[in-house]
């Protein structure tokens, strides 16, 4: 044997070794992340099984570990005052220095497109006139915007059926005109306007995909402990094994999706591609359990602040009537994976928007309504959009007031500063009284009122009838109901042909156009049924 021969079997030897030598992190620790202030956080990756991993921070923090079996490692660290920028030093068999770190407040950013869409996507023009001012709001804001201590990071879309991604890719970005257009544009205003208030660093988490249901969401695990769940899991589960067997049979032919396909491509591929007539469940997003796989379980226990959420619109179609106890069942289990406690979740009702059905149109409300029913939750907000909304877009392009309307709750609730109300009127009580039914509220402020909102202009009182209410009588049917404020908590409704109401609903719709009660701090009451 020569010894370029020995040379080579050596190295075929060793390379593996050193290859596996190598310390590794999860994406969320690099350059230019922000770690949550004044908390202790863990700090985790890979490497060879019983390695030795030091981590040493440049505030003074030091912590060592040895990997378990299977090559992971996790430490605690404790971070220090709001600031920066600081540095981690990661080593073992190799050493890696995490630079320009800031101290701050962390956020997880989740849902479906209304989360998902980033900034660039509302410069295009609006779908009507009237809205246009905010495309320009928006188009001024990516050019200008110039804040380092506001930064984000994005996983990518990804779905995974059966196995837990433990990593992704991506990085952190900070504000700036070539980075702000790509930043979620819902978590950036509420960023924005935590920094105007707080003055320390703000880091976006952003976990989201357009078009997404909350099935998707929620953990297999979390599926497989809640009975009531438990079984439409399985289901889907069986399902997916049986489209699975029948798309990956050799014999298989999808015809008509063949056809569609070529037409599609005989007219230049112009207008919406033909989908497959059985969708791969090993890519299909709207799986039970999938994005929970690929995306949620590569992200935790990440420290973070709290969560908000913007998300309902997918299942106005899709098991609306069931919408509270997944959205229940996925802050939960959250919770639970995090180990941080009841950690603030906030959410919104969804923005006003014509749909395309009648079905559409009451399960959209039927989700707003179930969104509100979920505050029973401990520590969970809610913003009310509808008047923000674009008829005619169902992304509408006010992501400013959604920001500010989030940043309320965290503002009061998280960060102790003075803020009168942080909601639009809420449905606390009904009485009926004769013929007309008493609706109580809270979250009135101080006082409610018929309010008007224009753009981004504050809300102002008005002049006119209430709009938007409904009554029932015994015979189940709802009507179209007068309705007056008769205190500073307190409207009466009723229907003079309704002799005997029994319940009442306000603003029940997709596009509840002109719905008008607010409080006099100029925020709307939100959806809501008293059934």
């Amino acid at each position: 044997m020569n010894i370029k021969q020995l040379v080579s079997i050596l190295l075929l030897l060793v390379l593996p070794q050193l290859v596996l030598a190598n310390i590794k992190l999860n994406a969320l620790f690099s350059d230019h992340m922000v770690v949550q202030r004044n908390a202790e956080i863990p700090v985790w990756g890979w490497a060879d099984v019983n390695e030795k991993v030091i981590v040493v921070t440049s505030w003074g923090e030091k912590a060592e570990v040895i990997t378990a079996k299977d090559g992971t490692w996790k430490v605690n660290i404790k971070t220090p005052d709001a600031g920066g920028p600081h540095k981690i030093t990661v080593s073992g068999k190799n050493t890696i220095e995490i630079q320009d770190i800031l101290s701050g407040e962390v956020w997880l950013c989740t849902g479906q497109s209304n989360m998902d869409w980033a900034m660039n996507k509302f410069v295009n023009n609006s779908k009507d006139y009237f809205h246009q001012p905010l495309v320009e709001y928006i188009k001024t804001e990516i050019a200008t915007a110039n804040d380092n201590w506001l930064r984000h990071i994005e996983v990518p879309r990804a779905t995974s059926l059966h196995e837990k991604n433990e990593n992704f890719k991506g990085n952190w970005i900070s504000v700036k005109p070539e980075h702000t257009g790509k930043i979620t544009a819902t978590g950036y205003f509420f960023a924005k306007e935590l920094r105007e208030k707080l003055n320390v660093p703000i880091g976006l988490l952003e976990c989201s995909w357009g078009g997404t249901r909350v099935q998707p969401w929620i953990s297999e695990a979390a599926y497989k402990e809640d009975e009531n769940l438990k079984e439409y899991f399985l289901a889907c589960r069986s399902d997916a094994k049986k489209d699975i067997a029948t798309i990956t049979n050799p014999s298989y032919v999808d015809t008509d999706y063949e056809k569609k396909l070529k037409v599609w491509n005989e007219k230049g591929g112009k207008g919406r591609k033909p989908r497959p007539t059985i969708s791969d469940p090993r890519t299909n997003m709207q799986e039970p359990a999938t994005l929970h796989n690929a995306m949620v379980s590569a992200i935790v226990p990440y420290a973070i602040k709290g969560a908000i959420w913007y998300q309902g619109e997918s299942n106005a179609v899709y098991l609306p009537e069931q919408y509270e106890t997944f959205f229940t069942k996925m802050i939960n289990s959250w919770r639970a994976e995090w180990n941080q406690g009841d950690f603030p979740f906030y959410w919104v009702q969804l923005a006003a928007c014509n749909r395309g059905s009648k079905e559409a149109d009451l399960g959209w409300a039927t989700v707003n309504d179930h969104l509100r029913r979920t505050l029973k939750l401990p520590n969970t907000g809610m913003a009310v959009l509808y008047d923000i909304g674009e008829p005619r877009d169902i992304h509408p392009h006010n992501k400013i007031d959604v920001g500010k309307r989030l940043a309320l709750w965290a503002l009061k609730y998280d960060y102790d500063l003075v803020i009168p109300v942080v909601s639009g009127p809420l449905y606390k009580h009904k009485t009926i009284k004769g013929d007309k039914i008493e609706i109580e509220f809270e979250s009135e402020g101080s006082g409610l009122m018929v309010g008007k909102k224009v753009l981004l202009n504050e809300t102002y009182e008005i002049d006119k009838p209430l709009k938007w209410f409904e009554i029932m009588g015994e015979n189940n049917i709802w009507q179209p109901a007068q309705a007056k404020i008769t205190a500073d908590n307190k409207i009466e409704v009723w229907n003079s042909e309704v002799s005997n109401p029994t319940h009442v609903r306000y603003a029940w719709s997709g596009n509840p156009d002109g719905a008008n009660l607010y409080n006099k701090e100029g925020l709307p009451a939100a959806v809501f049924t008293t059934e």
